[in-house]
């Protein structure tokens, strides 16, 4: 059985309705300190996601010896092209910062980037990077307050202030890119992965 070292219930939702057998073992890592570290050395978003998700394989694979630990972040960052330079987005600590956020990327289009590493015995061993687009309408401010009022504060731990199997979706007029990635993980690339090491029926 792999360990999915992480909380997030949209991930665990997506490996469970795939068939996948898991353990959750959450990650013990300072991820915003890290986030800000790197951040400060000025790291794009493609590479942000992909040293988040493997410290949180690593941290979790230390710890599970000859197991299978599969790790994930999600990145949004402002502007269609990683040559944009754009802002990252970082979770919501509050309504007023949701609602910051919001009007920050509406009628805009933007990028959200999820990695996944799976690592064992604390080394990775493999890692996919995908990219999605997020075309967000021009939403007015009084769709931002009805919109918060009832997605706050469940949207609290959300990359881009949303949910996109819920209301979130009302935020976009299109998104370009695999549902799963948008979700939180590159779903397809990671079971043809799992599939090829033996892990799950090929």
């Amino acid at each position: 059985m792999i360990v999915l070292a992480s909380g997030s219930a949209s991930r665990r939702a997506m490996l469970t309705d795939a068939g996948v057998a898991f353990e959750v073992i959450r990650p013990q890592v300072d991820e915003d300190a890290v986030k800000a570290s790197l951040k400060a050395e000025g790291i794009e978003a493609r590479g942000l996601a992909d040293a988040l998700a493997e410290l949180k394989a690593i941290s979790v694979s230390r710890r599970q010896p000859g197991r299978i630990v599969i790790g994930s972040d999600s990145i949004v960052a402002l502007g269609a092209h990683e040559s944009a330079g754009g802002a990252m987005l970082d979770k919501p600590d509050s309504r007023d910062r949701a609602a910051e956020q919001l009007r920050m990327m509406r009628g805009g289009t933007h990028r959200l980037v999820s990695a996944v590493v799976a690592a064992r015995d604390g080394v990775p061993v493999w890692r996919h990077v995908d990219t999605a687009k997020l075309h967000v309408r021009a939403f007015s401010d009084a769709f931002v307050a009805t919109y918060l009022d009832a997605e706050w504060p469940a949207i609290a731990g959300c990359v881009g202030c949303f949910r996109i199997e819920g209301p979130g979706v009302q935020l976009f007029s299109q998104v370009e890119g695999s549902q799963f990635t948008i979700l939180g993980m590159p779903l397809l690339p990671l079971l043809g992965w799992l599939r090829d090491v033996g892990e799950m029926p090929a």
